[in-house]
């Protein structure tokens, strides 16, 4: 089961931000793909599928004042103009997403050519439309937004358990929420508690587009949502809306987090070369306190360990006691490793470190040793 698809994606929902309009719609999806592509991230744009001649009962459609009801019949596109939404986002080179809210548009969407689809958080315990979703084969991503533990679970546990490629968003369903209610330690509960799937950040803040996405992505979040809209035609932009010039400064926080954490957490990082020459010019390296001659074994009593360390010699590191020498030494001459019979001399790897790391011996500045035998 793979969750690539998930990694490192931006959800930009549009929902019905298009406002029944085919040109609206395309409009926000022509700007985002800008942005996107300017910033070298990987996107969705999703959109909401409802099959609305038969998603509202019919003695309710004329009632304008359930919200809900009248957005809905208000923002209605035909399916035709759906698909050509779809195939935009397509074109554009983004991921194609849709949340659909009933099993006609779940249908829909493997019409359409669909990447993944999205729970609502509404719809967490909609077995109908889970099993309908689930029949699909396709990638699903959920919002765990005001759900209970227990609901999570078998949710998470009904889409992995038939090899479908799932992943959990945190959400906080306020719209807007104020930083305070972001509850990002959340990320790390979902995480602690499915460590297999792949967990995201749904998010419908409307005061940062910068540091929350920095904490998310060190915390471990994966996938990051958000509205999306633009400003066009008058049309008022939600609070909780990000538009263009908001996203940008969204994928450019995401990118210097990603810069910043590096690597994968699952092995330890390789270490720079330059790091590791800076901490070699810290280790002492052994010398000799008097002349010794072949043959003679190391003690102890035979060396005093001080900087700098020079290149070939052994550091203290290395050095053991009990080193038989294969070359004589002066007094206050570095131990070097070919002048040495020891198991770690005969190791290629560190061999080849210790002749590569620490400094420079030259005419100009040669080891004490040789500085005194030149005065002599």
């Amino acid at each position: 089961m793979s969750t690539e698809i998930f990694q490192d994606l931006f959800v930009l929902e549009l929902a019905n931000n298009h406002w029944g309009k085919i040109d609206r719609g395309l409009k926000i999806i022509h700007d985002f793909a800008a942005v996107v592509k300017a910033n070298n991230v990987r996107a969705a744009i999703k959109l909401q599928f409802r099959d609305v001649d038969n998603f509202i009962h019919w003695e309710f459609r004329d009632r304008a004042d359930v919200r809900y009801i009248k957005k809905t019949i208000d923002t209605h596109l035909p399916w035709d103009s759906l698909r050509q939404m779809i195939e935009a986002v397509r074109d554009s080179g983004m991921v194609t997403m849709v949340t659909p809210f009933d099993e006609v548009s779940v249908d829909k969407c493997v019409e359409f050519g669909v990447d993944v689809l999205k729970i609502a958080s509404s719809d967490i315990r909609d077995k109908t439309l889970l099993r309908k979703m689930a029949s699909t084969g396709l990638p699903v991503v959920a919002s765990s937004g005001g759900a209970e533990a227990k609901h999570i679970d078998a949710l998470v546990a009904y889409f992995t358990s038939r090899n479908i490629p799932f992943a959990l968003n945190h959400c906080v369903s306020l719209y807007p929420s104020e930083d305070s209610e972001l509850e990002l330690n959340q990320i790390d509960y979902l995480r602690d508690r499915y460590p297999d799937i792949v967990i995201g950040l749904s998010t419908h803040e409307h005061r940062d587009w910068h540091d929350s996405i920095l904490i998310a992505y060190g915390k471990g979040a994966r996938t990051f949502e958000r509205h999306i809209d633009i400003d066009y035609e008058g049309v008022p932009v939600s609070a909780y809306c990000t538009k263009p010039e908001q996203a940008d400064v969204w994928f450019k926080a995401f990118n210097k987090a990603k810069e910043m954490c590096g690597g994968p957490a699952t092995f330890r990082r390789e270490v720079p070369e330059k790091e590791r020459r800076y901490l070699d010019a810290l280790v002492r390296g052994v010398y000799a306190k008097r002349d010794l001659p072949v043959g003679h074994v190391l003690t102890d009593a035979d060396v005093y360990h001080v900087v700098p360390l020079l290149k070939g010699q052994i550091s203290t590191r290395e050095f053991e006691s009990g080193e038989k020498l294969t070359k004589a030494i002066v007094a206050d001459g570095a131990v070097m490793l070919t002048g040495l019979d020891a198991p770690y001399a005969k190791d290629p790897a560190l061999a080849a470190l210790i002749a590569d790391r620490g400094m420079e011996e030259s005419a100009d500045n040669p080891a004490p040793a040789l500085k005194r035998a030149s005065v002599a």
